[in-house]
């Protein structure tokens, strides 16, 4: 498990590791946003959306992905507004 992450992302590791492989492959990054640390899941495939969190693991928005490939549109301004991208964790499994 990556060191210094908050407890609810290391649960997110474990709840998506419980399922079987994604494909593309899960990844979870943190970012600066809006002066804030974030959480980022990828999207598993297709119409299922991106899912970011907060520190606390709340929901915020679902950046990406869905019907429209949009998200849920409260957070529009994240892929041009985001910086600090650190890749947390990587589902490394075939």
């Amino acid at each position: 498990m990556p060191k210094g992450i908050p407890a609810c992302i290391e649960k997110l590791i474990i709840q998506t590791k419980s399922q079987p492989p994604w494909t593309p492959r899960a990844k979870i990054y943190c970012y600066s946003y809006k002066g804030k640390t974030v959480y980022y899941l990828s999207s598993r495939c297709c119409d299922i959306p991106s899912t970011l969190f907060d520190k606390s693991g709340n929901v915020l928005c679902l950046p990406q992905g869905g019907f429209t490939g949009s998200g849920d549109g409260k957070c529009t301004d994240f892929f041009t507004s985001r910086s600090n991208e650190r890749l947390i964790w990587e589902d490394t499994r075939k």
